[in-house]
């Protein structure tokens, strides 16, 4: 006896629109159960979508380039009624609902994509009609629409009217007022800034277009946002790591094959944690209206890690309480899982301070971008060995760079430095580590 099963999107978390990026099955292909027959792709990452089945593919209901969301019928599957269906089908790419506080930008609906293009334009003009004020409260809208407007930057409080019932305010009436401002260019406060004039490049030469992925999208958008929006200063230093490049060798060579190696990156998390619990500022986040400063009693470290889809940042939480081989296995996993596409939203969630590496490609210095709403994230290049005067004669020294780029509505310059020199220390001398 055969059953008809249908192969449906699971809960992927409050995510209205998931693109379609690859479909791997057609009609009269045999499946099996957990297979990947599909890849989809938010805002935050890729995942695959598995078989729930083992069977014959009757039909195939979507195509690369669709937008699906939770409960959209993928395929249809003629499987045998002793084929067991997958519990875990929903919790492979579970996401959570709450929206990850990363590198990557919160999502917007694709349906105004070409509207919220030049959003950075928006907020950079910062007009008085769209800021979110206190007539918010009086206006006739859900509390998802609310959230919507502000995203957007909008001020709810200056739409009139909504289409909706009795003048409810509707997110296209959002949609639409958002559309009016660009097009008109009502601004009653604030200088716009200029757009980059188009240029078609093929009158030089042979060109070849290229899209850029989902993430890298969104990522220069929300990365073009914090740069308009955040006063931020980049204190660079040098760390003196010469001491605990000869420990981390030596506890290499006492593993054994297959074992995951201890990279100083695993130090300077350890380091981070000890100066965030010493300067609190650094672990913390301003509130939404800038008045408040939201101190984190949780020490959650994010990791910049490059993929061939874009940058991501995996979190490895809770630091403070794991050991050097606890962080480097979680590391080596995260990572992987992030190279191959398979970093969950979840994973991207929560971080109150972020590194971003460049120790194995090279450079001297450069100045990361804050990973907003955290107000700090430090930036490390490759170490090199350095005469460094010891007060009677220079010697060999192994010195890391170290770019420490931060808020600087939350943290001044003198604090600035003197977190950096707590790091430094840490790293100097690992011993500091256990008091």
């Amino acid at each position: 006896m055969t059953t008809l099963i249908e192969i449906k999107v699971p809960d992927v978390g409050n995510v209205a629109e998931i693109d379609v990026v690859e479909v791997l099955i057609k009609a009269g292909d045999s499946v099996s159960l957990e297979q990947t027959i599909a890849t989809l792709e938010t805002d935050k990452a890729s995942m695959d979508l598995p078989s729930s089945a083992t069977g014959t593919v009757q039909q195939v209901y979507i195509k690369t380039g669709d937008k699906v969301s939770e409960g959209t019928l993928i395929a249809t599957v003629l499987a045998e009624a002793n084929a067991a269906s997958s519990p875990k089908t929903e919790e492979s790419i579970k996401a959570t609902k709450d929206l990850p506080q990363t590198l990557i930008p919160e999502p917007l609906p694709e349906k105004v994509a070409d509207t919220l293009a030049v959003s950075t334009q928006v907020h950079a003009q910062k007009p008085e009609i769209l800021t979110v004020s206190s007539t918010t409260q009086k206006a006739h809208a859900s509390p998802s629409v609310r959230f919507f407007a502000r995203e957007l930057g909008v001020d709810i409080g200056t739409i009139k009217a909504g289409s909706g019932r009795k003048g409810r305010i509707l997110k296209e009436d959002v949609k639409s007022f958002v559309k009016k401002f660009i097009s008109e260019g009502v601004v009653t406060s604030g200088g716009g800034i200029p757009s980059i004039p188009a240029v078609d490049f093929s009158q030089y030469g042979d060109i070849e277009t290229q899209k850029l992925s989902k993430i890298k999208r969104l990522t220069g958008q929300n990365l073009s946002r914090v740069w308009l929006n955040l006063p931020m200063v980049t204190y660079h230093d040098e760390a003196d790591i010469t001491d605990l490049e000869a420990f981390r060798n030596t506890l290499n060579a006492e593993k054994r094959n297959g074992e995951t190696k201890i990279t100083v990156l695993l130090f300077i998390i350890k380091a981070l944690v000890a100066a965030m619990q010493q300067f609190p500022s650094f672990n913390a986040s301003l509130s939404s209206d800038g008045e408040q400063l939201i101190l984190k009693k949780y020490f959650n470290i994010g990791i910049a890690v490059d993929t061939p889809n874009g940058l991501v940042v995996p979190v490895l939480r809770n630091a403070n309480n794991k050991s050097i081989n606890e962080l480097a296995g979680e590391l080596a996993e995260k990572s992987e899982k992030a190279r191959n596409g398979k970093l969950l939203p979840a994973e991207m969630q929560g971080g109150c301070l972020t590194v971003s590496s460049l120790g194995g490609i090279g450079g001297t210095a450069f100045t990361p971008i804050v990973n907003a709403p955290e107000v700090a994230i430090l930036g490390i290049t490759r170490a090199k060995i350095q005469p460094v005067w010891n007060g009677k004669e220079f010697t060999p020294r192994l010195m890391l760079p170290l770019d420490l780029t931060y808020d600087h509505r939350v943290i001044d310059g003198a604090e600035g430095a003197r977190f950096m020199a707590a790091v430094k220390q840490y790293l100097a001398d690992i011993r500091r580590l256990l008091l």
